[in-house]
């Protein structure tokens, strides 16, 4: 059993992301680490905390009056867990709101910190919210996926570039 239940750091994750407070939610992660969601494939704590710090940054700089994020359904063992989580923000590339749930899976390391997340949400869902008409009507398709995907993986790199 690692120093902090995987409960506890879980929990400890999401109050983190809560305050935006992107080098604690960073913290949680064995160096090794992998994240997949809809928009990212991300390998390694750096890589993985750099996209934390730049989502935090966005909503700080252009949405924090609007973040908004719950929550719940924690259960962890010793290797793996499970979470919900809803946010609610101001999409920075359109300024739309979107209201995002999303279900985690995690993995553990024997010193219970994060060596898989995968954060699972229905993207056309969120497509029509972020994007508006065209999440609407192309949300749905591998092509509009692969494009949010694409321009993720430019956005985190000159974000990493400019060394925040």
């Amino acid at each position: 059993m690692s120093e902090f239940p995987q409960n506890e750091r879980i929990t400890m994750f999401y109050e983190a992301f809560r305050a935006l407070d992107a080098e604690a939610m960073q913290a949680a992660y064995a160096p090794d680490a992998i994240f997949d969601d809809e928009a990212f494939a991300l390998r390694g704590r750096e890589e993985i905390g750099a996209m934390w710090r730049m989502l935090c940054t966005a909503v700080k700089e252009k949405g924090r009056s609007n973040w908004k994020l719950a929550f719940s359904d924690i259960d962890c063992d010793d290797e793996v867990g499970v979470a919900h989580w809803e946010a609610h923000y101001r999409f920075s590339a359109t300024g739309r709101m979107v209201h995002n749930i999303i279900d985690a899976e995690f993995a553990f390391d024997k010193n219970g910190l994060i060596t898989r997340h995968r954060d699972r949400f229905d993207f056309w869902r969120w497509s029509k919210q972020a994007l508006g008409l065209p999440g609407i009507l192309f949300g749905w398709t591998p092509l509009l996926r692969n494009n949010v995907c694409a321009q993720a993986a430019v956005n985190l790199a000159k974000f990493r570039s400019a060394k925040r």
